[in-house]
């Protein structure tokens, strides 16, 4: 079980898929990464089941009190249901995608989302991200890089993250109107820095 554990992890290629297979397979497949198991987040609680999204599909957490990433599927800590809190994601090139948000609902201790050459994140999953209630309140920092479905639209539902201080924003060819979108992300978060690296 645990070598299946292992290999269960998402296959994302942000360039093109290997040679003699189907891009249309490798995206049904991670969208079966992606599905929400809603008895799993009863089972073992919020945290845990999301950092098992996260992780089977490439991403990295760090629980709250750790200074190291958690990248290891078969390494997540084990003990009494709610003792580990996920405190920051790092999506860098993973496969997470909108149907798997459901898993962020119970997710009350987020402060860092890092969301980098995800070619599945496009503005519908940072509404979705921006209207969770508990990352309204929790979120401090954010990155978005390279994530070419990005547009305007998405950067702009950010303003909903309430106590965001810090966003990093690079590489996003689908932002075309860059002063007037951070202006308003801006006027909405008095306090926040936006560092911008955009052509």
């Amino acid at each position: 079980m645990r070598l299946l554990a292992r290999t269960a992890r998402c296959v994302c290629y942000t360039r093109s898929p290997p040679p003699g297979s189907s891009r249309g397979f490798w995206g049904w497949l991670n969208a079966v990464f992606n599905k929400v198991d809603y008895e799993r987040i009863k089972a073992v609680g919020p945290d845990r089941a999301a950092a098992e999204w996260l992780l089977r599909c490439g991403a990295k957490v760090r629980f709250r009190g750790f200074d190291r990433w958690q990248y290891d599927y078969n390494g997540l800590p084990t003990g009494p249901l709610g003792r580990y809190h996920i405190q920051a994601i790092d999506a860098t090139e993973s496969c997470i995608m909108y149907r798997g948000f459901d898993y962020l609902d119970g997710l009350e201790h987020v402060e860092e989302i890092r969301l980098n050459k995800c070619i599945y994140i496009e503005d519908t999953c940072l509404e979705r991200l921006s209207q969770t209630e508990n990352l309204q309140g929790s979120m401090r920092m954010m990155s978005v890089i390279s994530c070419g479905n990005i547009t305007d639209k998405g950067i702009i539902a950010l303003h909903h993250l309430r106590n965001l201080e810090y966003l990093f924003l690079s590489d996003l060819p689908g932002i075309k109107e860059k002063e007037k979108t951070t202006d308003r992300v801006q006027t909405a978060l008095p306090k926040l820095t936006i560092e911008l690296d955009l052509a």
